[in-house]
């Protein structure tokens, strides 16, 4: 399982970015938890949304929540995160990750085996 990631950059304060996530490889026919991911500089990588595609309830960081959305498209084999309402402390490198065994919705970044490249996402006031 390989995936490759695009979008983000940087974006002014208040402003949006919008990241896509595609799966390659064999992932089963189950649905597949995906997350995004972020480590800021100098801290630790923490999740900041966690879905699936196949359709399950997402999860968000109260940081984030309310401000980002995780969509994906299975036809595609996608994940997206729509970042809105960005703020400096966004400012970050962001992954996405896939977990093809996993059964049940976890936060842990441990629990991700399968990373994308990741981007620098900057976000300035």
């Amino acid at each position: 399982v390989q995936l490759l990631e695009s979008g983000g950059g940087s974006a002014e304060a208040g402003g949006s970015l919008r990241r896509s996530c595609v799966v390659s490889g064999d992932t089963g026919s189950r649905k597949l938890f995906m997350g995004w991911f972020r480590r800021a500089l100098g801290e630790e990588r923490d999740a900041v949304a966690i879905s699936c595609i196949g359709g399950c309830n997402p999860w968000y960081a109260a940081s984030v929540k309310g401000r980002f959305t995780v969509s994906d498209d299975s036809i595609k084999r996608t994940l997206y995160l729509e970042m809105n309402t960005l703020k400096p402390e966004d400012t970050a490198m962001y992954f996405c990750a896939a977990a093809p065994a996993l059964r049940a919705l976890s936060v842990a970044p441990a629990a991700f085996p399968v990373w994308g490249q990741g981007t620098q996402v900057t976000v300035s006031s």
